[in-house]
């Protein structure tokens, strides 16, 4: 694979072509010091066989803290140089990423004004910046020079200057946020090339020094187009760059600094590989590379591919596996553990200050924490996982990775639970289902464990837990006396199921299969009316219900209790382009509203059937109390879920039986259950 050849930068050679980038880990100290949590960070990419490791971006000055464990450079050397040491062991260069956020910072930490080129509110927080005068700009050219010299002398490889997201030298390049009359607007590229002029005789000559770039603003009335952006990359990459990152985004775009699964993979391919043709650096390719098929790619690694990118940015993949250039190496690319680009655990750039993790491998941001998980068992034991969603399988995967002898039951006929057929995570059970089948797990669909037990109330009506019965037939059915017959111990891992209704639901409405669960929709166990309108209620303000509103269009009526639609998206950057999909879309939104009751309409019909309209749905404001009536053909809950009954006798339980959460959880839970077998 050219992927895995080697690459001069510079004056020094990286093992391979595959970046680890600068990303906000939330891993520092109250001091703004890079942490002993880093390292290991750091080092475990290494150790995978990343090429380049480029920490995360400092701060050059004190009149930037952008967040609240933002590194700050003037406090960075330790850290650098314990991270260099760390990655140097395992051959990986080391580049400091150099920064400053500029208007797209923040004054809650430090309780000063924020320093921009001009004064236009950020768009976050609608704070208006310090149009920085000539020695703030003095001032920020220095700390870049300074910051330079710290990581080299640190033993860093190079450093990498920020014209990116969250970037003030961005800020200069662009016409949005740069509004001067002076030489620092006339000539929108002065402030980036003293800055890299001054790094490059901070770094000297032997260090590398490489530029992270934005070249498309996704702003064309006033930011910096593809057109502009490949002009720009053409002025200020000369002797002092020693390689370039293509990317894109900028205050109106933030989320698409690291779109999520929404947006096609490899989105800035075609703008790298127009930047490669007019500069004479290395060209990193950036933006959604999770796949190292299409990684090769980007490098022209395959027949008819020429894109003349030299290297491949792949953070979030390396994230979810930090062995993903061994296992490449190793000739075992099936065996790399999915990025399903979900954002949900390592965008952490908010006022939760949560530590970067992925939702498959929790261990990521936790290395100086987490054990051991595979460390074989003694003695082996026999083990039953009874439930196959992601819970069970990656119970089953690391049990039998320890040495223990593991059975899988599954009453469904298909493995992977809610996971498999609603969200962006397909890709992981896909991979568990490998990975168990590659452990030699026994497996075995269509067995329902204790159904006696199993087989609760869980919504109005009676309606049972996901699945129930479903396929059981085929494959019998067995209880937990005879399970600990044969097995040492049992653990539980039987998903959630639909929760307590908190509005009143008429006679017959659930007789007649018009008030719908979310969860065995997506199963496949009941279908929706092929026409009217769709009353979608989401509490809960997730993916789940905006997603199935988006492939609803304008049949959707979605009901949420928040301001906004999605409102927990927020968290994985989808809460701007989700609520700009729902109006394509056509769905309406009926906000700051609760689903009070559903009845049935009296006298609808024509006798041979429910018409397309034939439900009354009661939605109140949440504020006022007043009350709005909806006529519809079917509402789906997408509300709360709760967990399926315990199972006695079983040792352990462990994710959504529990307490029906996320998929990081499960994983997270299921590797402590397998670790205390």
């Amino acid at each position: 694979m050219r992927l895995l050849e080697r690459l001069s930068l510079g004056q020094r050679i990286a093992p391979n072509r595959v970046m680890f980038g600068p990303h906000v880990t939330n891993l520092g100290d109250d001091e703004r010091r890079f942490s002993a949590r880093h390292v290991a960070y750091y080092q475990r990419r290494a150790r995978g066989g990343c090429g380049t490791i480029v920490a995360e971006g400092a701060s050059v000055h004190p009149s930037d803290w952008p967040y609240e464990r933002a590194p700050l450079a003037e406090v960075a050397g330790a850290g650098w140089s314990a991270i260099a040491d760390a990655c140097h062991a395992h051959g990986a260069l080391v580049i400091a990423s150099l920064d400053h956020a500029g208007g797209q910072g923040s004054s809650a930490y430090h309780q000063l004004p924020l320093w921009a080129p001009s004064r236009v509110p950020e768009v976050a927080s609608r704070e208006v910046p310090k149009w920085m005068e000539a020695d703030d700009i003095e001032a920020v050219v220095g700390g870049f020079a300074a910051a330079a010299h710290i990581a080299a002398s640190a033993g860093c490889d190079g450093v990498e200057i920020n014209a990116g997201q969250h970037s003030l030298v961005r800020q200069f390049l662009s016409g949005l946020t740069n509004h001067r009359d002076d030489r620092w607007g006339t000539d929108r590229l002065t402030f980036a090339r003293e800055v890299i002029a001054a790094v490059r005789a901070g770094a000297g000559p032997a260090r590398v020094v490489g530029l992270r770039l934005s070249c498309d603003e996704l702003a064309p009335w006033a930011g910096i187009t593809p057109d502009a952006g490949t002009a720009i990359a053409a002025a200020l990459v000369g002797d002092a760059v020693d390689y370039l990152v293509v990317g894109r985004g900028s205050i109106f775009s933030v989320e698409q600094t690291r779109p999520d699964f929404h947006q096609p993979a490899g989105c800035t391919l075609g703008l790298a590989s127009a930047v490669a043709a007019v500069v004479a650096v290395p060209v990193f390719a950036q933006g959604s590379i999770t796949d190292a098929d299409q990684a090769e790619r980007a490098l022209g690694g395959a027949p008819g591919d020429t894109t003349g990118c030299a290297g491949v940015e792949m953070t979030r993949a390396q994230i979810a596996d930090p062995d993903l250039v061994a296992k490449l190496r190793s000739g075992a690319p099936e065996r790399v553990r999915p990025c399903t680009r979900c954002n949900q655990t390592c965008q952490v750039r908010d006022v939760r200050n949560p530590i970067v993790t992925c939702v498959g491998e929790p261990t990521s941001g936790r290395e100086t924490e987490d054990p051991d998980w595979y460390a074989p068992a003694a003695p082996s034991r026999s083990v039953a996982v009874v439930g196959a969603g992601v819970a069970g399988l990656e119970t089953a995967r690391v049990a039998a990775a320890r040495g223990h002898r593991v059975t899988l039951y599954e009453r469904s006929p298909n493995l992977g639970g809610m996971a498999a057929v609603a969200g962006p995570n397909a890709p992981i059970v896909e991979w568990l289902i490998t990975e168990v089948t590659a452990a030699g797990v026994d497996i075995r669909c269509s067995v329902l464990v204790d159904a006696e037990e199993l087989a609760g109330a869980g919504h109005p009506g009676g309606a049972a837990d996901d699945g129930e019965l479903e396929g059981a037939a085929a494959g019998g059915g067995v209880s937990v006396p005879e399970l600990l017959e044969i097995h040492d111990v049992i653990v539980q891992c039987t998903g959630g199921r639909w929760g307590v209704a908190e509005y009143a639901v008429g006679d017959g409405v659930i007789e007649s299969g018009r008030l719908i669960d979310i969860g065995t929709f997506r199963l496949g166990q009941v279908a929706i009316p092929e026409v009217g309108n769709i009353v979608l209620f989401d509490p809960i303000g997730g993916p789940i219900a905006v997603a199935f509103a988006e492939e609803l269009g304008a049949r959707a009526i979605l009901v949420t209790q928040d301001h906004i639609a999605g409102n927990e998206l927020s968290r994985s950057g989808d809460l701007a382009p989700a609520n700009t999909r729902l109006a394509q879309a056509g769905v309406r939104i009926m906000r700051r509203s609760l689903l009070r009751a559903v009845t049935m309409k009296t006298g609808g019909g024509d006798g041979g059937g429910l018409a397309s309209t034939d439900l009354v749905v009661e939605i109140a404001d949440r504020f006022s109390s007043a009350t709005t009536m909806v006529s519809g053909a079917a509402v789906v809950d997408c509300g709360f879920r709760i967990p399926t009954s315990p199972l006695r006798g079983a040792a352990i339980a462990v994710g959504d039986c529990v307490a029906p959460r996320t998929i990081h959880e499960s994983i997270l839970e299921a590797r402590r259950a397998a670790r205390v077998l």
